[in-house]
């Protein structure tokens, strides 16, 4: 978006290169009455140029490669991002997506196991990787000119994967040792496993992206190995670079390194629609924890027409409303003022590939049972069906919700996520500027009437903590448990 800032520098979002001098600068040598047309002439010529900016190429192989100048800093964001993640899974093999993910650090016949971490900080730079339900994307952040060394590491490791028997039996063992310490030790991680399983019924969702235990002690070298040769071909991939650099020149390294790569046919996506909701789902885990907890999931729309869309918006809105800032409704009311809740928030994600869900999550204070805390919970809800939220609780939502959208700007791995998360998705990968448009555009009606049409309870899903004992550790006592 190209814009006459009040200042007088005409710059965009995107890029802060093409105009930098300022216009008041030129004021003592040209008459006012040229100030104005001649700054709308020089945004007119820019502006073709800093539209173009994300830069898109795709390979004959298939492979997209996306390209984001950003020339403040003399460094490079290089990601590899695969429309392949636990969605994708079938049960008897959930988490290998995130074995594989593992696995891909472990060599090919020209980088030794080990050896691609190293190479990234030789080369003065970091890298790392992530797994989650919709995609599974590898990252390096480099000086601009070793860039093409990272294309080199990243295109041997999509085809021609080392995957031995005895390196996959030493990293299923720290994949099911992490499944332990982020999972199985986490009661709030075991709550919220345990609702999505009640929540999705039929949909990939119901499964956790680390996978469930017994399959992982169950899986195989060859289980790996299939995912790898079905999802890891470059046209089920593309590359997203930010940084200072020239596109053409990307381009030109893309086809150098990833060209060579062979497509093959993926396989057919079928639709895995989840059924109708038809009654509150209840459910209760219980775990050594210090504290009760209460969940509230509530299916919700998400984002499938940028443009076209008004209640994905709303939501975010209202969940910001909620929480969204430390003088949000939970921390007020629920908090501060009730004394209700040592802790209360909400949680949305507006983007997806398969269904949403809108969840509520509170731990009661003491004395106070987790049958109140839910209330507490609805009755937040209900205020809002009723009466609605006001123009200042919208404003100031907005500010933060915009305000966080903006920041990402000035983090080159920030905006290459953005590009990377939105095409994973299936939304344009430069409708991140409408998104915050759209946003900005909700209105207090529109909040009210998301609040009446999606918190009803045939969608909704109830998840209890029911602490036990720490062994060694005293606690207060457990709250009482509706079952």
């Amino acid at each position: 978006m190209l814009r006459l800032l009040p200042d007088g520098y005409c710059m965009s979002r995107s890029s802060a290169k093409f105009y930098q001098k300022p216009l008041m600068t030129m004021r003592r040598h040209v008459k006012a009455h040229v100030i104005a047309p001649l700054a709308g002439l020089i945004c007119a010529l820019l502006a073709p140029l800093v539209q173009a900016n994300p830069f898109e190429h795709k390979l004959a192989n298939g492979l997209s490669v996306i390209v984001k100048e950003d020339h403040r800093a003399p460094t490079a964001v290089h990601m590899v991002w695969y429309h392949a993640g636990s969605v994708d899974e079938t049960n008897g093999t959930t988490g290998v997506a995130h074995v594989l993910e593992h696995m891909m650090f472990k060599g090919t016949p020209k980088v030794g196991p080990g050896e691609f971490n190293r190479l990234v900080a030789a080369a003065g730079g970091r890298d790392n990787a992530f797994t989650s339900r919709d995609y599974t994307a590898y990252f390096q952040q480099v000086p601009r000119e070793k860039l093409g060394e990272m294309m080199a590491l990243e295109a041997d490791r999509m085809r021609h994967l080392n995957l031995a028997k005895s390196e996959f039996e030493q990293e299923i063992k720290v994949v099911m040792e992490e499944r332990r310490l982020r999972t199985d030790d986490q009661p709030q991680s075991l709550l919220f496993e345990a609702m999505n399983a009640m929540a999705f019924q039929t949909h990939p969702y119901r499964r956790p992206i680390i996978g469930w235990m017994n399959d992982l002690e169950n899986m195989t070298v060859k289980d790996a190995r299939d995912w790898y040769e079905r999802w890891y071909v470059p046209n089920n991939a593309y590359v997203v670079v930010v940084g200072d650099v020239d596109h053409k020149e990307v381009f030109r390294m893309a086809e150098k390194y990833y060209g060579p790569l062979k497509s093959r046919p993926l396989p057919l996506r079928k639709p895995q629609d989840e059924p109708l909701q038809k009654g509150v789902r209840r459910l209760t885990v219980k775990a050594p924890a210090e504290l009760p907890v209460v969940m509230m999931g509530y299916r919700a729309p998400i984002i499938r027409d940028v443009e076209k869309d008004i209640d994905p918006y709303a939501l975010e809105m209202l969940s910001a409303i909620f929480s969204g800032h430390g003088a949000a409704r939970f921390s007020k009311n629920l908090v501060r003022e009730q004394r209700l809740a040592i802790s209360a928030g909400a949680e949305y994600d507006a983007t997806a590939r398969g269904p949403g869900m809108f969840y509520l999550i509170g731990t009661p204070s003491e004395g106070k049972t987790v049958v109140e805390m839910e209330a507490g919970l609805r009755a937040e809800v209900v205020r809002v069906q009723a009466e609605g939220v006001t123009a200042e609780e919208l404003s100031r939502a907005r500010t933060q919700l915009v305000a966080a959208e903006i920041y990402k700007l000035d983090s080159m791995f920030a905006q290459a996520m953005e590009i990377g998360q939105l095409d994973s998705v299936g939304l344009p990968y430069r409708s991140g500027e409408r998104i915050i448009e759209k946003l900005k555009a909700v209105t207090t009606e529109q909040v009210q009437d998301v609040a009446k049409r999606y918190f009803g309870d045939d969608s909704l899903t109830v998840g209890v903590l029911d602490p036990q004992p720490l062994e060694g550790v005293p606690r207060r006592p457990a709250a009482n448990v509706r079952h």
